[in-house]
């Protein structure tokens, strides 16, 4: 049965080919008419002679080359299928097992695995980790070290010809002599070869692995060549002087120069570099063969008692600098794996620290087979084994992933490694969050202010309406994005100490008693530890922050946190207006009303504070293109080159 059914499916799929092809002839016959007129017919007797056909240069350059292909293609398919059918079958059934066992659409159970099959995932497996870079010796780190290490081995080994070039001037008759010219002329072509190899790797261009692999071949080729002739050279004139001064010399110093070298600066797999290595090793044993032929002095001098041992004795140093070379090599890889892993979270590559809070650091970071730039937060490692931390930081996730707000951080995924570091992806944000503009450029306008906090009210909004209270509203979390071709998109950020007020309190993770926030923007209720916090916490901590985006200062800025938190709880804060007389009458109302010491007192919903902001009047309303004039006049350089990359990253 498996036999006739292979062989319905090489058949049926001739027949589809065949038929495939009669099909794209008709549909091209029919598209282009005025291209393939109809044959004219010839009666018997008429004196018209028969239309010779076009050929492919009489049709537009478009259509003939589409004519070529399509004629190429009838050919091949002509061709195959006047094979033997039962080379067809054989092809099928290879094909089969495999195909059949990768079936996605299958709405039946999978058939159990065999050896073959699983070999083939395998190889596909591995294939896919070499296309994608997981692997580290193929990655783009690595490459880009590849070029780092081989511009630095050439730029030193050209140093090191030119110097003993330039020594060679002094003696310069000698070395053109008719003996050494060919050792002269060999060692200026080697030392300009690792100059151009050494300016090739300087530029800024990008360069593919093989153009890296051909500039290893140089560098390391090169200089090989050279020795390689110069040390039969020597072997040829020390054994050819006379009587009393024929000697032996020792070749192996540069050699050992060159396996050490390449063992140090190119990152290789071991086993590539021990091929490498030992064929290095080998070439002084050649040369001592070519010698022993060629030379009749030195397989005299090797056979006396004097001499006897100095090739044996060479080989061995040699031999014990390949074998350090290749367990050096595997060393520093397995350093560079380890390197490796630990900046590798399940399929997200870690690029570069991006700050740190209360949980843990914030890490760009890059999903290896999507290719997607994001940011990964991670657990500090002292605190990894801290139980309530770890209770927190999940919680974080739980709570953010609920959220479905474009003005709320989106999450992406959320894991843990082999070795307990919890970590979760979100997207990455160009820009810079609140507090930093402050800090740099001061106070911000009152229709920035109403155009950034209307946003941050609608994500707060829908937090509060799933009974999730932020409970760390400040600044710094409080981000202005580019995001979906707009400037000033207000992202609402880490939710580490998000409350739910629907579910039991766990005494394990919130302890009574237990203060949470931040000093300068924390509500009353938070500084004084109470149970009743709610959503008007989150509006007093707004009200702090509009407080510190119009003034450039917190309302309450002491230098000993507890005075802080005391000042929250009893004194009232100075009128904005007396620090910044340009804000508007109706926005301080708002500010100063959002800080009252008494939850009632304040704005009850998230919603209504949007609405009063809402009513502030303005001049000049904030919009996406003062927005963007703002930023490409400001913002810091290195991040803006740092996200414009990264934008740059995610357009590929």
């Amino acid at each position: 049965m498996m036999e006739l059914a292979s062989e319905c499916k090489g058949k049926h799929l001739v027949n589809y080919l065949s038929q495939g092809a009669t099909f794209v002839t008709r549909r091209v016959s029919e598209k282009h008419k005025s291209l393939f007129p109809p044959k004219p017919r010839v009666t018997k007797g008429s004196g018209s002679a028969i239309p010779k056909r076009k050929s492919l240069e009489q049709y537009p350059p478009p259509l003939s080359k589409c004519l070529a292909a399509f004629l190429a293609r009838s050919v091949f398919l002509e061709n195959w299928r006047n094979q033997s059918v039962a080379k067809i079958l054989n092809d099928s059934a290879k094909m089969s097992s495999f195909a059949n066992d990768e079936t996605i659409d299958s709405p039946g159970p999978l058939p159990p695995l065999g050896s073959n099959t699983m070999h083939n995932r395998v190889a596909a497996r591995r294939q896919i980790a070499l296309v994608e870079g997981s692997s580290p010796e193929l990655s783009h780190e690595t490459r880009s070290l590849l070029r780092d290490r081989l511009r630095l081995l050439a730029l030193l080994l050209f140093v090191i010809f030119t110097v003993f070039l330039l020594r060679s001037l002094w003696s310069l008759d000698t070395y053109l002599s008719f003996s050494h010219a060919p050792v002269f002329y060999t060692h200026i072509a080697v030392t300009f070869v690792l100059a151009l190899v050494a300016q090739r790797l300087c530029t800024q261009c990008s360069i593919f692995v093989k153009h890296l692999r051909l500039s290893e071949l140089l560098t390391i080729g090169g200089p090989a060549a050279f020795f390689m002739l110069l040390h039969y050279h020597r072997l040829f004139h020390c054994a050819s002087l006379g009587e009393g001064h024929a000697h032996l010399p020792n070749i192996v110093g540069g050699w050992i120069l060159l396996i050490m070298s390449y063992a140090m600066f190119v990152p290789n797999h071991w086993k590539r570099a021990a091929v490498v290595l030992c064929l290095l090793g080998l070439a002084p044993t050649a040369i001592w063969a070519l010698a022993w032929f060629r030379v009749p002095e030195v397989s005299q001098l090797l056979k006396t008692q004097e001499f006897g041992s100095t090739f044996l004795e060479q080989e061995m140093v040699l031999a014990l600098t390949v074998l350090t070379a290749i367990v050096g090599v595997k060393s520093i890889g397995t350093l560079r794996k380890q390197a490796f892993d630990a900046r590798q979270l399940g399929q997200y590559r870690l690029r570069q620290k991006l700050g740190s809070g209360g949980m843990g650091e914030v890490y760009l970071a890059e999903h290896q087979m999507m290719k997607r730039p994001c940011a990964i937060k991670i657990i500090r490692p002292e605190k990894a084994g801290n139980p309530q931390v770890i209770a927190r930081f999940e919680r974080e996730v739980r709570a953010t992933a609920k959220l479905s707000h474009w003005n709320s951080i989106d999450i992406y995924d959320y894991g843990c490694t082999e070795d307990g570091t919890f970590y979760y992806v979100m997207e990455y944000l160009p820009g810079h969050n609140l507090g930093e503009l402050v800090e740099g450029y001061g106070s911000l306008p009152a229709a920035r202010i109403k155009h950034l906090m209307q946003q941050v009210c609608d994500a707060l909004s829908e937090a509060h309406n799933q009974g999730l209270v932020h409970r760390d509203i400040k600044p710094a979390n409080i981000f202005c994005a580019y995001r979906g071709g707009h400037f000033d998109v207000a992202k609402l950020l880490d939710f580490g100490l998000a409350k739910p007020l629907t579910e039991p309190q766990d005494v394990e993770l919130t302890q009574v008693g237990a203060i949470t926030g931040s000093p300068l923007f924390m509500s009353p209720e938070q500084a004084s530890a109470s149970e009743q916090v709610d959503e008007r916490s989150d509006i007093y901590s707004l009200g702090a922050v509009m407080y510190y985006m119009a003034t450039g200062h917190p309302p309450f800025d002491y230098p000993q946190p507890i005075k802080v938190m005391i000042a929250h709880a009893s004194e009232p804060p100075q009128p904005p207006r007396k620090l910044n007389a340009e804000i508007p009458v109706e926005l301080a109302e708002i500010i100063l009303r959002c800080l009252e010491k008494q939850p009632e007192d304040r704005f009850q919903t998230a919603a209504s504070l949007g609405e009063a902001l809402q009513q502030v009047p303005s001049l000049h309303p904030w919009s996406n293109t003062m927005a963007a004039t703002w930023w490409s006049k400001n913002g810091c350089p290195k991040r803006k080159a740092q996200d414009a990359a990264v934008l740059e990253l995610a357009a590929r």
